[in-house]
């Protein structure tokens, strides 16, 4: 793997393809969250230390078809020449003359942000000649944008083509995700327990599939856990369900019981009478819940019967929520199961947490840097656990 710790950068330029997706305050646009920002960080200060200058390129949401405001990357120079101590230059297109000049000009030691590479359709194409053009603008290409390495744009996949193999490279970021996602996957220390939540069976099908040909024990929570529930014939009131996927939760559920893997849902959820905070809230047994509430955390037992998986497992991977843990009174399930993976990280396991809502999770408990690993990428970390060709890290591996 070739990664910025293998070259040299001086009186280079580096373009980078960051992921700086980052949330952004309605009103005052300010970054709600800078994790994203800060794990770019050391890419770029190495570049620097070595005398070499760099230009940033990144999205930032889904802008339809052309320049909005509120997607401008310019929101986030501030914040960014705070986390760097030295002054990051914008230029508010990412191709053109202008842009070209801008690099050109750029001295060792300094940044350049070119703004959203999103403003252009030609981007999410994949398109060639809009790759190229970006290409002309640095000496060595660098891709630290895990987050984005699922998909064949063309500031993550195509660009790599213009660059020879020495002048192509990944950068600490991502070669730290690639490596903490194999350590999850070809670590053969046993017991391995995958840990699933969120909303939906449907987007999790995948990972779910690929984890209980490996794991020992799956353990599921939040809303899709329903859909499990009632596939085994359990009344689950007007909790979230996917009705078209109760065929293939019983086939899942088939499937790791023919692989002997322990494969856990809620015993007891903590229900409401509607989706909403102050709503009226009791405990019951998952699979007997009453028409007119919904399960919206996992209840006291759940919790211990997780929690004694987890303290007994040697590698653990986290993906999603086990309640509606953004209102107070559905986030206990979440805390718990976020406390007892960081005990069991201190006690010697290997862990990685990824999806947003997990490391949302983990930042809002303070629990982050008490797991081994926190990774930037939901969609790219879910592609990667399914086994997935990413396209991002195949065009550096080329």
């Amino acid at each position: 793997m070739r990664t910025v710790n293998d070259s040299n950068f001086a009186n280079k330029k580096a373009l980078i393809r960051v992921d700086f997706n980052v949330p952004l305050d309605k009103q005052t646009f300010a970054a709600t969250d800078d994790t994203r920002l800060r794990a770019a960080l050391k890419t770029i200060n190495k570049i620097i230390a070595d005398g070499g200058s760099v230009i940033l390129m990144s999205h930032l949401g889904r802008p339809k078809g052309g320049p909005e405001d509120k997607y401008s990357l310019k929101h986030i120079v501030e914040h960014l020449s705070g986390l760097l101590n030295k002054p990051v230059k914008f230029i508010n297109d990412c191709i053109g003359d202008d842009v070209k000049d801008a690099a050109e000009n750029l001295k060792p030691g300094e940044i350049l942000l070119l703004e959203n590479l999103r403003f252009h359709p030609e981007e999410e194409k994949g398109d060639e000649k809009f790759a190229e053009q970006l290409s002309k603008l640095g000496d060595v290409y660098v891709n630290d944008a895990f987050g984005t390495a699922h998909r064949s744009h063309a500031s993550t996949a195509v660009i790599a083509k213009y660059f020879s193999t020495e002048n192509k490279m990944f950068g600490y970021l991502m070669a730290a995700e690639i490596e903490a996602g194999n350590k999850i996957l070809n670590n053969h220390q046993k017991p391995f327990t995958a840990i699933i939540g969120g909303a939906k069976v449907s987007d999790k099908i995948l990972i779910l599939e690929k984890l209980i040909d490996k794991a020992d024990n799956i353990v599921v929570g939040g809303g899709m856990a329903y859909t499990f529930i009632k596939a085994t014939g359990g009344k689950i009131g007007n909790s979230l369900c996917e009705e078209d996927r109760l065929e293939l939760a019983k086939q899942l559920l088939e499937k790791a019981k023919n692989k002997n893997v322990n494969f856990l849902l809620p015993y007891d959820s903590v229900i409401a009478d509607k989706f909403d905070n102050d709503a009226m809230k009791a405990n019951c047994m998952s699979h007997e819940i009453e028409d007119g509430w919904m399960g919206l955390d996992i209840g006291n037992k759940a919790i211990n019967d997780f929690i004694e998986v987890i303290k007994n497992s040697k590698i653990i991977l986290w993906n999603g929520p086990m309640g509606v843990f953004e209102m107070e009174n559905f986030k206990n399930g979440t805390v718990e199961v976020a406390k007892a993976i960081a005990e069991a990280t201190q006690n010697g396991a290997y862990s990685l947490v990824g999806g947003g809502d997990s490391v949302a999770a983990v930042n809002k408990f303070d629990l982050a840097d008490k797991v081994s690993y926190v990774s930037t990428g939901g969609g790219a970390m879910l592609e990667f656990f399914e086994g997935k060709i990413l396209p991002g890290i195949a065009a550096i591996e080329e």
